[in-house]
């Protein structure tokens, strides 16, 4: 049993140490970051109460001043110059002084959603559900930098999340999110700079998971359980995941957002149309910035063999479909060429990459020559037995594989809809026929759970499955 005078001792050593604390910084500020390059970006932990501190950045050689207020806490603004690196930043409280070091400047991204963005190379299974292109030597790239954020939950937003800074070798990209580090490797490819991924997922996430409750507070629909204070399993509550794997996350500059999820939410594909704009418009706030770039994957087709609605995937890619002229300075990957009806995990998540990467570079980057986007239906003009539909993004016509345009259906009165001749006619149209509906009134393209698309513009990139008319399918009502 320790004695008075000992226990005394003990404490006097624990106060001083808590009274002449060492500066700390969260996971996500540390050595082997990419701070976004020419902005003012935020730095901040935690030291000693009411303290004044340094920060200096060598890539200017300039100093900042900042005190941490009554609990410790402190947060200083620094300004980043050009791309390039390896630089360090010191902070200094009194005599002790901490510095990071490797530390480039370049883009940042946030990737996050659910299984289909955390899947690494390594898949779900070696032969179940592998993935293809695993990454070589070619990984081993020191100006690309991974931050996987460790799985949490919390009823209430937390200040900080888990996870390591790691230079890019092939075993990091290994084990990183697949579609997140091919996405990073083309704009460094493309860019020649600096590129930090932070990847933020969790497999099976519903959308709602990734919301406040604040924000949810205008989907009466969601509801958050009374007694989530006290719950000892979060993972399928509303809001969970926002408040441990994406708000402490808020304070980092970045230069925009990935997104791959919408499977888990395919039951109610009306709501999810309406609760994606929110939660941009959610991240965006929490982040300061109204415009930051939103760039996000259409789900692929698949089965689902034992969903009650044969329609539930296809819905859902409705809904995202829709949610994109909902969401400024955003776009949507679209992959109905390349989901598989095994899987629901495609292996092919190079294309999905590709597709992410070139909406990136052609609207965030500028770079005019790269084609983003695939061609989308405007409108459509009955003429006799025949239907012709008009699209945008298709000025230089379109493509389709050797077995042809055999997607579409048509549809009269009777709402039964038939498979339909499709022919290429001039100027971005399609004409779309079927001897058994001499009078149609309604076309789709591509509108089933599993699908390979083959409707491609002059670019080389897919139209979204999509219908004209807006008849309810139940138990879904469409307005």
């Amino acid at each position: 049993m320790l004695k008075g005078s000992t226990i005394s001792v003990i404490c006097i050593l624990l106060s001083a140490d808590i009274a002449f604390g060492q500066i700390r910084l969260p996971p996500v500020i540390n050595n082997n970051m990419v701070l976004q390059q020419q902005s003012k970006v935020a730095l901040w932990g935690d030291a000693t109460a009411n303290t004044q501190l340094t920060v200096s950045t060598t890539w200017d050689n300039r100093k900042y001043k900042t005190k941490s207020d009554q609990s410790g806490k402190w947060k200083v603004a620094v300004s980043t110059g050009k791309a390039g690196g390896p630089w360090e930043i010191s902070f200094q409280e009194g005599s002790e002084k901490q510095t990071l070091s490797n530390v480039m400047l370049g883009e940042v991204w946030l990737c996050s959603g659910q299984s289909n963005m955390e899947m690494t190379f390594k898949g779900f299974g070696v032969t179940t559900q592998p993935i293809l292109n695993q990454p070589g030597s070619e990984a081993n790239n020191p100006n690309i930098r991974l931050f996987t954020v460790d799985r949490a939950t919390a009823a209430h937003p937390k200040e900080e999340v888990n996870g390591n800074w790691k230079e890019c070798t092939t075993e990091s990209a290994t084990n990183f999110s697949a579609v997140a580090y091919q996405f990073g490797k083309m704009l460094w490819d493309s860019l020649k700079v600096p590129v930090g991924l932070i990847s933020t997922s969790w497999g099976g996430a519903r959308m709602e998971q990734w919301m406040s409750g604040d924000a949810l507070k205008a989907f009466p629909e969601i509801k958050i359980s009374a007694g989530i204070d006290t719950m000892k399993v979060l993972d399928r509550e509303p809001t969970v995941l926002f408040n441990a794997m994406l708000t402490p996350l808020s304070n980092y500059g970045i230069r925009g957002f990935i997104w791959y999820q919408g499977e888990s939410n395919r039951d109610q594909p009306i709501l999810y149309a309406r609760l994606m704009p929110a939660m941009v418009a959610e991240w965006r706030k929490e982040w300061g910035n109204k415009k930051l770039p939103f760039y996000y994957v259409q789900i692929a087709p698949f089965t689902y063999p034992k969903d009650k609605n044969s329609y539930y995937n296809v819905l859902i890619r409705e809904a995202q479909l829709i949610a994109l002229k909902n969401i400024p300075n955003s776009g949507m990957a679209v992959i109905v060429d390349v989901g598989s009806s095994l899987k629901v995990h495609p292996p092919d998540k190079t294309t999905v990459s590709k597709r992410l990467a070139w909406l990136a570079l052609a609207k965030t980057y500028g770079r005019k020559e790269i084609a983003w986007e695939g061609p989308s239906y405007r409108s459509m003009k009955i003429a006799g037995d025949k239907a012709i539909l008009s699209f945008d993004h298709a000025s230089g016509g379109f493509r389709s594989p050797g077995t042809g345009l055999v997607n579409f259906e048509i549809a009269g009165m009777d709402k039964v809809f038939y498979p339909a001749k499709a022919t290429i006619l001039e100027g971005g149209k399609i004409e779309v026929e079927n001897s058994t509906v001499p009078s149609p009134v309604a076309v789709r393209y591509a509108f089933k759970n599993w699908v390979v698309g083959d409707l491609y513009n002059a670019e080389g990139l897919p139209c979204s499955s999509f219908r004209t008319d807006k008849w309810d399918i139940p138990p879904f009502k469409f307005k």
